[in-house]
């Protein structure tokens, strides 16, 4: 599908349970192309979320169509049982292990307060849904140029980004973020996923890692840095436009669970839309140098194409809160999720099946809306700014 001599790249942003869309979008898409060819994608890059689905699509070694709905299926399989323990015992302990902490400033207390959700269930989940033994053979058979998962180095501090792919791919540092080339496994798409103190830290080597989200200030970087000139950006975050309802102004003091929910918003929608529109500057910059002045500094036009959300992702969760367990309900109204005005804490956390289907539903209808958009896009023509 990719036009000849075209270094074609996929992007996929993180947002816990929100990752779920990106699947929808992906069926879509591969519906579109149809055939039983392979992803049109060889360069494939992913955070978080992003990480999961990033992993699975360049693993598989059957056709892109197939591909695309063995995620969806993973997805509508997922409960938050699946993800991570939510019974009262596994929850609870965990609160009072923080509050222990807190209250007595015991080191000792805080070696063992770790995550406050133990994702050891989406660990064996991922274990039994994405085959990276495919990842291998994908690369020598040219299907898949290179895999890259971002995640954040806590005894460093930056990012890191894992990548395995082709043998001519160079690993590169940059200021606070650098790449490993190595053997993906479970444990590196664990790192991605590994939400600051929500979820608990993964090791990966010696060193501890957590989302790769939260200091990934360039997401577009590890595509282009393994050779992309061409790429598609599948996001979570949703632009109102002005025909939507304005959201009544909050007076109230923000509770708990709203401020959460606005710093994840930070984590996983600011750096990637800062991202899109410093490229599109440095696209048009290039285009105004005269013809024959070299591009400085090897910087080089990235086409790009953006899919995101037609409606607030956050919003389609308002009215699910009692598809959480118990404990987590309780956990919540602690937090004032009842009173808070946004329901954007509880959308990344909703592993639950209403939830997922409507990403996936609105996904698949986002995916079809964009195809007179995507199509020509994959298959070079012309450079197209993102959408909506």
């Amino acid at each position: 599908m990719a036009a000849p001599g075209d270094k074609l790249g996929l992007v996929l942003s993180g947002g816990g349970a929100r990752g779920a869309y990106q699947s929808g979008v992906l069926k879509a898409l591969a519906e579109k192309i149809g055939g039983s060819d392979p992803s049109p994608f060889p360069i494939v890059t992913g955070v978080s979320a992003g990480a999961l689905n990033s992993a699975n699509l360049a693993s598989h070694r059957g056709s892109f169509r197939e591909a695309a709905d063995a995620l969806v299926a993973g997805w509508s399989e997922l409960t938050i049982e699946r993800v991570y323990k939510s019974d009262f015992k596994a929850l609870f302990g965990s609160v009072l292990k923080w509050v222990g902490m807190v209250g007595t400033g015991s080191a000792a207390m805080a070696k063992e307060a770790r995550g406050m959700l133990d994702t050891a269930p989406l660990a064996k989940s991922l274990a039994g849904a994405i085959d990276l033994s495919g990842l291998g053979p994908n690369i020598a058979d040219g299907r898949i140029r290179a895999l890259a998962l971002s995640a954040t180095d806590y005894s460093m501090g930056g990012t890191v980004t894992f990548v395995q792919g082709h043998p001519d791919v160079e690993p590169w540092e940059r200021a606070g973020r650098r790449s490993i080339v190595t053997d993906l496994t479970i444990d590196h798409v664990m790192a991605s996923c590994a939400l600051p103190l929500i979820f608990p830290a993964v090791r990966v080597g010696d060193t501890y890692y957590g989302d790769g989200s939260v200091r990934q200030r360039v997401p577009l970087s590890p595509a282009i840095h393994l050779g992309a000139d061409r790429l598609l950006v599948i996001t979570i975050s949703h632009k109102r436009t002005a025909d939507e309802p304005a959201i009544k102004p909050i007076t109230d003091y923000p509770v708990p669970s709203q401020v959460i929910g606005m710093l994840l918003n930070a984590i996983f929608l600011d750096s990637l839309d800062a991202d899109i529109e410093r490229a599109i500057r440095v696209n048009r910059t290039l285009e105004m140098l005269p013809i024959g002045v070299p591009h400085p500094d090897g910087l080089r036009p990235i086409s790009l194409m953006k899919i995101a959300p037609s409606k607030d992702l956050g919003e389609l969760s308002q009215d699910l809160g009692r598809a959480l367990p118990r404990s987590m309900r309780l956990l919540l109204r602690g937090l004032g999720g009842r009173l808070a005005k946004s329901p954007d804490f509880l959308s990344y956390l909703l592993f639950e099946k209403p939830y997922l289907e409507r990403l996936i539903e609105l996904g698949y209808r986002d995916g079809l809306a964009e195809w007179d958009r995507v199509g020509p896009f994959l298959e070079g023509v012309g450079a197209t700014v993102p959408g909506r």
